[in-house]
């Protein structure tokens, strides 16, 4: 069989559909459709995302400042981490993945990017307390980058866990209702709930009472802006590479009775 000829039992989503589909519809269901996680290019999806994220989360160990306020040094008109140069992209594969492969596989994703982050900090951990060899020293610079203290891992990994999980829900919900039309309403939507949970965990847990008062409303603030706002710009971009992949992914077409069954249990 080749690669590209969707799995048995599902429907190309442009195909003419069978009685039972046009039934489902008259009656007010929305068919929609999904590729399998075992398709060709989930894993290439699945590697960026992880890499993506792994990448940010060092970055964010650094708070970084711009635009002082006068000739304070303390008071700056944007604060935030290194992480908001590439976290946003992280949610824009979130949201490719939600699209096209369904929530499970979006859940999959999420799990396996938990596991990297934690992983990835156990290993910098050991690799900090081992000594250091004769003549090396950058021991004190490599724990400064590397050093993931407890309470950023926990900030990072509860805010990533909870707001991916609520922008692959709200993305998968938003489809179901309305089917393969405006993409753009749901790739919004769910970013706006995500990246808004994601923000206010992370922020609060890693730097409430470390950054002063009203910087850290401001850099909260500036945080879930700049992400949106990152969405926004990319979103035609994000539109086309998510349009590719469903022309691409052989196994995406209309669910099975079965499979709507064991998504809508989820979602």
């Amino acid at each position: 069989m080749n690669a590209d000829t969707p799995s048995s039992g599902r429907q190309e989503p442009h195909e003419s559909r069978p009685a039972s589909a046009q039934s489902a519809q008259k009656a007010g269901a929305r068919l929609v459709a999904f590729a399998s996680s075992r398709g060709r290019y989930y894993a290439v999806v699945l590697a960026f995302f992880c890499v993506a994220l792994l990448v940010s989360n060092i970055s964010a160990t650094k708070v970084i400042a711009f635009f002082p306020m006068g000739e304070s040094t303390d008071n700056y008109w944007i604060v935030a981490d290194g992480g908001a140069f590439l976290f946003p992209f992280v949610y824009i594969m979130g949201d490719v993945i939600s699209e096209v492969y369904g929530f499970a596989a979006a859940r999959k994703a999420v799990i396996m990017g938990f596991v990297s982050q934690l992983g990835a900090s156990l290993i910098f951990l050991l690799v900090i307390i081992a000594p250091p060899g004769p003549g090396y020293d950058g021991q004190e610079a490599f724990a400064a980058v590397l050093g993931f203290y407890p309470r950023i891992v926990a900030a990072s990994l509860a805010g990533y866990a909870v707001g991916q999980m609520l922008n692959a829900f709200v993305l998968v919900r938003i489809k179901r209702r309305m089917g393969e039309r405006a993409l753009w309403v749901r790739l919004l939507g769910s970013t706006g709930v995500g990246e808004a949970a994601d923000t206010v965990i992370f922020c609060t847990v890693a730097f409430a009472g470390v950054i002063p008062g009203g910087e850290f409303i401001k850099y909260v603030l500036f945080g879930f802006v700049y992400k949106v706002a990152v969405e926004v710009l990319f979103l035609p971009v994000t539109q086309v590479v998510i349009r590719w992949f469903k022309k691409r992914e052989g196994t995406y077409s209309i669910e099975t009775d079965a499979e709507r069954r064991a998504e809508g249990a989820r979602v």
